[in-house]
């Protein structure tokens, strides 16, 4: 047996509980309450956020309610159409100000003391102020208190409660090539994505990071799915649409360890023909072929790469394939995670598309789907069979693919950014997952950003 003692921090240092150089890391880290008070301090606190995307807050006045860590945040359009983000906290006792998931106003009042905020935050209305506090209530002082940076990106939006973080371009580094594989259109152009059917929300009995981590690049679970896989679920109900192509495909670990993010790619051989359309529905045959052309033709050696899952550092899972989609996996306590996902789709695609889409994300994805069902039951048993006094002395296994790794991958004049671990022929690695918990020990030994190192 080893390892720190259960539920201390101080019974041994971060680097024995994460030791990423060999591969193992101590089940303490998923089920002490001390040290998931302190990641909440250290990684949620500092770090960039996804929030929502633009497309759910459309007009001045509408509002969505969101997450950063275990604080609820109001994200609205004020009357100028300026998109901010609030702590969805009263200033005077601290009840909620909005406790409807989305919706439009012109103010929001809290319903304990009745203090209200208009769309920009300030403190616009205080029953009887004039008798309840004279002159002495500086209004400007108290009014919703609002992230230190916020960042809409391609129509995503993204906050972190320090100023002194670096900026999101800096945070993002290069895993901007990975992201932007979701959130540029599908015929290449940059950005014009919307989400449909709202946001999907559901609880998961185990540590947030059971999920951060398996999206970040787990393609070693196959045997969980199998029954989907034998199910054939896709778009047509024969099978995915990308299968064929993924079988000739060239299959990347991609991380960023100094930063935290990373993303199972795969790229088509230089020579690849074009992917096959759908057949069942000719609008939609059409608008894929047209896609996959003009992606051709504006992206010029991108075309061939493809991407997903990941994980953007800490809890952002992006899947740029089918179904396209954002997962967030919400802390609710070292033993729950809320987890949230949206779903994407072109804005300008036909609405046959749309609705084909929506139609297989029902069947493939989310509380509803065929797959997202499979992982929560590993997850759920992994941690419930974590948390007892002899598990907890034992670590868990990271050693897969260590040493294989290059930062110089090229293939055929495509460079690509990050440390990749060329998987094709091992078939899998845990390559992204030691990145993962390279950047989450960083941030949880330093005192401040000042102690980070940022690329």
């Amino acid at each position: 047996m080893s390892g720190p003692t259960p539920g201390s921090l101080d019974g041994g240092s971060l680097k024995a509980l994460v030791d990423v150089d060999r591969g193992v890391v101590s089940r303490e880290i998923f089920v002490s309450e001390a040290i998931y008070r302190q990641e909440l301090e250290r990684v949620f606190a500092r770090a960039w956020l996804f929030l929502g995307h633009e497309s759910q807050i459309p007009r001045p006045g509408d509002y969505l309610v969101s997450s950063m860590g275990e604080e609820s945040v109001i994200v609205c359009r004020d009357a100028s159409a300026r998109i901010r983000v609030f702590l969805n906290s009263c200033r005077h006792r601290g009840m909620k100000v909005c406790r409807y998931d989305e919706g439009h106003t012109v103010e929001f009042q809290c319903p304990y003391h009745g203090w209200s905020y208009g769309t920009d935050g300030a403190l616009v209305g205080v029953p009887f102020a004039k008798d309840a506090y004279g002159a002495q209530l500086d209004r400007s002082r108290w009014g919703l208190i609002e992230v230190a940076q916020m960042k809409n990106y391609k129509g995503t939006i993204w906050a972190t409660w320090d100023r002194s973080a670096p900026s999101f371009e800096g945070y993002l580094g290069g895993y901007k090539l990975y992201l932007d594989l979701l959130l540029d259109a599908w015929d290449g152009r940059e950005g014009g994505t919307e989400v449909i059917g709202g946001t999907h929300k559901w609880l998961i009995p185990c540590n947030w990071k059971f999920p951060a981590e398996n999206f970040s690049g787990d393609r070693y679970h196959g045997v969980s799915h199998r029954s989907v896989d034998m199910v054939g679920i896709g778009p047509s109900g024969k099978g995915r649409r990308d299968m064929g192509e993924r079988n000739q495909a060239r299959w990347l670990d991609v991380s960023f360890p100094d930063l935290g993010h990373s993303m199972i790619a795969f790229l088509r051989p230089h020579d690849a023909p074009l992917a096959p359309a759908y057949q069942d529905a000719p609008i939609v045959a059409d608008y894929f072929r047209h896609c996959e052309e003009e992606r051709k033709r504006r992206r010029g050696a991108e075309w061939r790469l493809f991407g997903g899952p990941g994980t953007m550092f800490p809890n952002t899972s992006p899947l740029a394939r089918q179904p396209r989609t954002i997962a967030a996996w919400h802390p609710r306590g070292p033993h729950q995670t809320e987890a949230w996902r949206w779903y994407l789709v072109d804005a300008d695609a036909p609405a046959e598309v749309k609705d084909f889409l929506r139609q297989y994300y029902i069947r493939y994805s989310g509380p509803s789907g065929l797959t997202e069902q499979d992982d929560m039951e590993n997850w759920n048993y992994a941690h419930a069979a974590s948390r007892g006094t002899i598990a907890r002395q034992y670590p868990y296994n990271y050693e897969m693919g260590l040493g294989r790794a290059t930062s110089a991958f090229e293939d055929h004049g495509l460079k690509l950014p990050g440390v990749i671990n060329d998987v094709t022929e091992a078939n899998a690695s845990e390559h992204n997952q030691r990145g993962f918990y390279t950047r989450w020990r960083q941030l949880m030994e330093a005192e401040s950003w000042g102690e980070i190192a940022t690329p």
